[in-house]
């Protein structure tokens, strides 16, 4: 078990399904667990939808006792609820996180990711991290704070218990095109990819100009799924002002087919690999 918390968020994501699923077993409404309960309308919804930091375990337990639950279940609860509450990395960096985004990246057993100009986050170096964040008006010590939660959220793809996610990036020409930094900084990112390319969990894919238009132009992704398949997957949405979950069934398929249409439109590993290494000697 990796010492980050990981599968914390999972576990959380997973208490909020079982509690909903025993209150219907249970025959009960929303409305009606709440009365039982002496809580407010819209208390146990939020619960049930994963809107809660850190679920309390009294309360946990009371629920189970209110749903009637076997020993094994309430047990299952108990063990969820301490998973869910395991000390957790991003949440040392909530003035750079307003979401979810970092746990599921954190706990994912695959991570697919598409960006249509940019570096995706996990393959940065630093100095391509400070000239994005640099563009945006937010003070020093913000983007510091930024910088270093980004550094960590790429710990990920060094692990070695077993937790390694498999990484398949997309990347677009483009993104490799513009001039920031010095030409010292734009070839070590270059670099940086290309060894990152040659690691055995990163797949690493490349569109170039020369192939035309392809089915990413507008489509930045991020689609998380995890190791056991009672965890659905979960799609991260990014734009200039924030990043927009999505959860339900279709949305989530129609992603995935986004997706597989932008990777088989990219250059194979290898290509990309040799485009890169080029790259390196090249970039100015």
């Amino acid at each position: 078990m990796a010492d980050d918390g990981y599968g914390a968020i999972v576990a959380k994501r997973r208490l909020a399904r079982r509690l909903a699923g025993m209150r219907k077993r249970a025959g009960l409404s929303l409305n009606d667990a709440n009365d039982k309960l002496g809580w407010s309308r819209g208390r146990l919804d939020r619960f049930e939808r994963n809107d809660w930091r850190l679920p309390d375990p009294t309360l946990v337990h009371y629920l189970g006792r209110i749903y009637e639950v076997s020993d094994e279940e309430q047990a299952e609860l108990e063990d969820l609820t301490r998973r869910a509450r395991e000390r957790v990395w991003w949440r040392d960096y909530e003035e750079v996180f307003s979401n979810e985004f970092a746990g599921f990246e954190n706990d994912a057993a695959r991570v697919s990711v598409y960006m249509p100009l940019l570096v995706p986050g996990l393959l940065q170096t630093s100095a391509y991290v400070k000239a994005q964040l640099a563009l945006w008006p937010t003070s020093q010590q913000w983007q510091e704070r930024a910088l270093q939660a980004r550094l960590r959220r790429q710990q990920i793809l060094g692990r070695t218990d077993g937790t390694a996610p498999r990484l398949v990036a997309v990347l677009t020409e483009a993104s490799l095109m513009y001039r920031w930094g010095t030409p010292e900084d734009r070839r070590a990112q270059a670099e940086h990819l290309a060894q990152m390319s040659r690691r055995p969990n990163v797949e690493l894919r490349l569109l170039r100009f020369a192939d035309g238009p392809h089915p990413g132009m507008i489509s930045p992704v991020n689609i998380f799924e995890f190791a056991d398949d009672e965890d659905p997957p979960v799609v991260y949405l990014e734009n200039d002002t924030g990043i927009q979950e999505a959860t339900k069934p279709g949305e989530i398929d129609a992603y995935r087919d986004i997706f597989a249409r932008i990777r088989d439109a990219a250059l194979a590993p290898a290509a990309t690999r040799n485009h890169l290494d080029t790259l390196t000697h090249t970039q100015e």
